[in-house]
């Protein structure tokens, strides 16, 4: 069945997929955006996530909503904050479909959370993500929420970073390095944000992670062998290395900010398996043949 789907963050990573996906399948897509650019051909409706009335007439005419919006890192000065991306643009887009009408019809609300959110989190990434959650979920709307690992994929952030690192003559590994992530290949997360718009449970959240569990060392290993690189880790103590975060995370080009380490170190895998797989019929991606498509 052909749908009109509302998406934010259509010009993100993630985003730019999913728009490519929906259209690939016959989808019309109206695109939030502060500007007319989106990629793809989706139709862009210039407007501001915490100002709905910009957005409220063209939300009336969808079928659905996939939200993506969300930030991996503050910039106070500009007034961009896990907080108000996060809890209040999610609240204010949320009130938006209520308004629309969405609770009476049972259009579906998508919506993109964190692998590790959680009210008892020490990162306030994740905590303001389970924010979002809760508010989805005491909202009335019909939704599903996924809450995606590491994504890797060709032009992801952190994986080219990682290879990046790898070229280096030394590899700098902060900690012991044995802190598990379950990297989840993009293809994956598009495939099952847009069968998720008509197939499978409702009112539910899922895990969303790789066919692997892997520690960051490995990980290193593993994008050094796809480069065909020989990997040299020297690892950082994390007696010496908080204390450096702390100092250089105000500046836009240092790497990871306290916030992220705090989530490096919380480790970043489905305790509780991978049902979503199953339920939207996915084959999985391995993170090393995932990798060597595309580094």
């Amino acid at each position: 069945m052909k749908m009109r789907i509302f998406l934010t963050g259509a010009t993100g990573y993630v985003g730019s997929k999913i728009l490519a996906v929906l259209l690939e399948q016959g989808h019309e897509v109206v695109c939030l955006s502060r500007t007319n650019r989106t990629s793809g051909s989706g139709q862009p409706v210039i407007g501001d996530l915490l100002q709905p009335e910009t957005y409220a007439e063209s939300l009336r005419q969808c079928d659905a909503v996939i939200h993506l919006v969300g930030i991996i890192r503050e910039q106070p000065s500009r007034n961009i904050t896990y907080d108000r991306i996060h809890v209040q643009g999610t609240q204010t887009l949320v009130n938006a479909c209520i308004a629309a009408g969405f609770v009476e019809s049972g259009k579906r609300f998508i919506h993109m959370s964190a692998l590790g959110a959680s009210a008892k989190s020490a990162s306030t990434y994740f905590t303001t993500k389970w924010q979002a959650e809760e508010i989805i979920r005491k909202s009335g709307l019909t939704h599903v929420i996924f809450r995606p690992s590491i994504i890797f994929g060709p032009n992801d952030e952190f994986v080219n970073m990682l290879a990046g690192l790898v070229k280096m003559p030394i590899t700098p590994v902060i900690g012991d390095g044995r802190y598990r992530m379950q990297p989840v290949s993009l293809h994956t997360v598009a495939e099952i944000f847009v069968k998720a718009l008509s197939m499978g449970p409702v009112n539910e959240a899922f895990n969303v992670g790789g066919p692997e569990q892997i520690t960051y060392n490995d990980m290193l290993i593993e994008i050094g062998h796809a480069l065909r690189r020989n990997v040299r880790l020297v690892h950082l103590p994390l007696w010496f290395m908080r204390p450096v975060i702390t100092v250089m995370e105000r500046f836009p080009f240092f790497p990871i900010t306290t916030n992220q380490l705090t989530m490096l170190l919380e480790e970043n895998i489905c305790r509780d398996g991978t049902p979503f797989a199953d339920i939207y019929q996915i084959q999985p991606v391995r993170f090393r043949e995932g990798i060597r498509q595309y580094l």
